[in-house]
């Protein structure tokens, strides 16, 4: 884990979530094109459809949420789709771009800064920032049993 585990609050949340980030990250590397689209579930959850889903999750949170950057949210079931000339190496760059964009944005606010939501009223970094280690780490999981019904691989550092 990088980051200091015994910081302030912010350092904290800001760690974990950057942890659970390189979990997903490590969870697609070195897949070839067949296995990142390869459907174990009835679902159509993938590795490639993860990263990509976390990165539009990203960008809705940090960019259109907190930074108030007006965009048009895209369908839960749709951010999971990949275009047949995505790269698992693309989509891996793009969910780090979308990762540093939060990251900036993030840095402009305290914790207690409030933005307005459509639907829950009111949410402060804080807020977005627990929100997304959830969101992330959920996603995690599913890259691990993903990960390991493709290859073997288990744990969140392979």
């Amino acid at each position: 884990m990088t980051g200091s585990v015994a910081g302030g609050e912010r350092q904290v949340l800001e760690t974990f979530l950057d942890y659970q980030r390189g979990v997903v990250r490590r969870k697609a590397a070195g897949l070839t094109e067949e296995q990142a689209r390869r459907r174990h579930v009835p679902s159509s959850t993938t590795m490639a459809g993860l990263l990509k889903h976390l990165a539009l999750v990203e960008d809705n949170w940090f960019v259109r949420v907190l930074g108030r950057q007006p965009s048009v949210l895209p369908d839960p079931e749709v951010s999971f789709a990949v275009g047949e000339e995505e790269t698992v190496a693309g989509l891996i760059a793009a969910y780090e771009a979308a990762c540093a964009r939060s990251r900036e944005s993030a840095a402009g606010y305290p914790l207690d800064h409030v933005v307005p939501h459509a639907w829950l009223g009111q949410v402060s970094l804080r807020w977005i920032l627990t929100h997304m280690i959830e969101e992330t780490a959920r996603h995690a999981g599913h890259a691990d049993i993903l990960r390991e019904l493709t290859d073997g691989t288990t744990g969140t550092v392979g």
